[in-house]
């Protein structure tokens, strides 16, 4: 498998929150990424690279830890399930390099080993079977808790659905598959609308502001691809708030300071009134992420721009004078 895609949206030196949507697809039809290493578009939903067993140890923990407060549905139709399933399904074989498969009612995982039928429209899943495979191991006896749950734990993103209501415009969070959050818990975001789930992030107001408008171009226009981004004290995958360790920095230590960028995908089902949200977290050691001065410079300047409740929302009080002072004695 490749080596992870490093991606830097600090370069453009603002921290902002905002949609910030880049039109996914081919060369000829989607956006170039300005801060991907090679500012090319990008096609892909899934990316399976060479972290891909670090995402399967920790997705499994969590299920096996505490299932209930990663995943959940609320109020999810069948036509909505079974157009984000098949898609799921679908595009995750397409994209696996021949590591998974789908005919449409068997998924099944070469380097995991097992595979099972699903029924995407009712969230079902039968005749289970495993078999040696390379990472056959990692999967122990562990018990998917039907279709969602076992696309969810072959694919390194999180999983989550959005709903719309045609007639009254009003949107809700449908499901949830999400096993490595940022310092949040998908239990408080459940059945919630749009602005509901956003407003803990200090300056969504002006997004917020959108939604109605934002979540009829996700369903209708997309797919699209968005990034987000902080710094975290270690490079843990889950920060569920209720998981164990992950706790913020203290005092600066630039060998414990990670860039986490997370990439998310929105596809959407405009039949079906909703749309999947994919989220990749990548996790750079701060001296990957900051490789050449440009990108310390570039560092800086971006959290010179957050606000002090910004500042507060990301841990960052405690360790943003000397994180600032180690990246400008590294800035041009």
């Amino acid at each position: 498998m490749p080596a992870p895609t490093v991606y830097r949206p600090f370069l453009n030196g603002m921290y902002t929150v905002s949609a910030g949507l880049f039109r996914l697809g081919a060369a000829s039809t989607g956006q170039a990424i300005p801060w991907r290493e090679n500012g090319a578009p990008e096609s892909h939903t899934f990316a399976l690279d060479d972290h891909y067993e670090r995402f399967v140890v920790s997705k499994w923990a969590a299920h096996r830890r505490a299932l209930h407060e990663y995943a959940g549905e609320a109020n999810l139709s069948p036509d909505l399930r079974a157009a984000a399933l098949n898609f799921t399904a679908r595009t995750l074989a397409a994209e696996s390099d021949g590591a998974m498969t789908w005919d449409g009612q068997t998924f099944g995982n070469r380097l995991l080993g097992w595979e099972a039928r699903l029924d995407p429209r009712h969230g079902g899943l039968t005749s289970l079977r495993r078999f040696d495979a390379p990472l056959a191991g990692l999967r122990s006896d562990l018990e998917p808790r039907g279709a969602l749950d076992f696309l969810g734990l072959n694919a390194p993103e999180d999983l989550a659905i959005i709903a719309r209501e045609p007639q009254t415009g009003r949107d809700w969070l449908a499901a949830t598959h999400v096993l490595s959050p940022e310092r949040w818990d998908p239990r408080d975001k459940l059945g919630r609308d749009f602005v509901a789930v956003h407003v803990p992030v200090a300056g969504s107001g002006p997004m917020n502001a959108t939604a109605p408008r934002l979540v009829e171009a996700v369903i209708g226009r997309g797919p699209f691809v968005r990034f987000a981004w902080g710094i975290t004290g270690d490079g843990r995958l889950d920060h569920h708030p209720a998981a164990p360790g992950g706790e913020r920095l203290a005092s600066f230590d630039p060998d414990r300071t990670f860039v986490r960028v997370e990439r998310q995908t929105l596809t959407g089902f405009p039949a079906a009134h909703g749309a999947l949200f994919t989220i990749r977290p990548y996790v750079y050691p701060l001296h990957v992420a900051v490789r050449v001065p440009a990108h310390a410079q570039a560092l800086a300047a971006a959290l010179r721009t957050m606000t002090p409740d910004q500042q507060i929302y990301k841990g960052l009080r405690a360790i943003l004078p000397e994180l600032l002072i180690w990246l400008d004695r590294r800035a041009p």
